[in-house]
């Protein structure tokens, strides 16, 4: 099978990941029963961090381990990528030694160069520009509690980093809408996106316009890793864009909260919002594992008789 790479949400076309979707359910329905399933024995995952991780992590190295291989972790400060070998040269030797690898990391441009020079699977554990495996977790989060997500408005409330960049992309492949609200001066820029229209999405500068009608609300930190700098400035700026009990009001009846975590109520969110019944937070957390899993399992195996 030919090397396949999940360095953008939009690498997965449509009938891909609606595959990926009902894998996941499988696989999660099979965690839940105690169910052996070691599909990856003998298969390695190699995951390289460059930026801090919880999630990420723990889903990637519990995954592996879930489905019967195993996880090495590897941070740059204490490998050679650290002290200056090139991406290229350790691509060709980790890919060498590994089955599938994962990095999580700054430039995107770091993680495209490694997957070029690379003999296995490479996943984008989050980049500045993306974050792939997250909205692929939230997206089965939705089809989990909700359905088919196709048709369905996306409220996207605060910052237009990595995270709602792949929402915007991901609006293209499954035929959503997003709605997008931000303070002036940190709209969506398109091309660091991935996109060159605005067919599934509209940007409002009223936060709760953005958020009327909307099936799912979901938002992030207002200062994502490698802004630090600007965190005071953020607060000030980003003071209007929390998701509270009022622009939930606003959502349709039904609609459900998102984040990807870590959060802080009282900044990007309100605690009634985020611990209240329409919070589906610990859900999306969780399925990070689940939608993982079917993901490397599909980079490594292909497609496999749906059970």
């Amino acid at each position: 099978m030919a090397i396949k790479h999940f360095l953008q949400f939009k690498d997965l076309n449509r009938e891909e990941l609606d595959y990926l979707f009902e894998r996941t359910r499988w696989i999660k329905q099979q965690f839940k029963s105690y169910q052996q399933y070691w599909p990856l024995t003998d298969r390695t995952l190699v995951m390289i961090f460059e930026k801090a991780s919880t999630r990420t992590r723990l889903s990637f190295e519990a995954g592996m381990q879930q489905l019967g291989g195993s996880a090495i972790y590897l941070n740059t400060r204490d490998s050679q990528l650290g002290r200056g070998e090139p991406v290229e040269d350790a691509a060709q030797v980790i890919s060498r030694m590994s089955d599938i690898v994962m990095i999580r990391t700054f430039e995107q441009e770091i993680i495209e160069r490694f997957a070029a020079n690379s003999r296995v699977p490479v996943v984008n554990g989050l980049t500045n520009e993306y974050h792939p495996c997250q909205i692929l977790a939230d997206i089965y989060t939705y089809i989990e509690h909700r359905g088919p997500i196709q048709g369905k408005t996306v409220a996207w409330i605060g910052d237009s980093n990595n995270v709602c960049n792949t929402w915007l992309q991901a609006a293209e492949v499954l035929d959503f809408n997003v709605h997008v609200s931000t303070p002036p001066g940190y709209q969506v820029e398109l091309e660091r996106a991935g996109l060159y229209g605005h067919a599934h999405y509209e940007e409002f500068s009223d936060p709760m316009e953005a958020a009327r009608g909307a099936d799912l609300v979901t938002t992030d930190v207002w200062t994502s890793m490698g802004f630090e700098a600007e965190n005071e400035e953020r607060m000030i700026d980003f003071a209007d864009w929390q998701v509270d009990a009022d622009m939930m009001k606003v959502a349709a009846t039904d609609a459900v909260f998102m984040h990807c975590l870590p959060a802080h109520r009282g900044e990007e969110v309100a605690a009634e919002v985020i611990d209240g019944p329409q919070s589906v937070v610990w859900d999306e957390a969780e399925n990070r594992l689940h939608t993982q899993k079917a993901l490397m399992e599909y980079l490594l195996l292909g497609k496999v008789d749906l059970k």
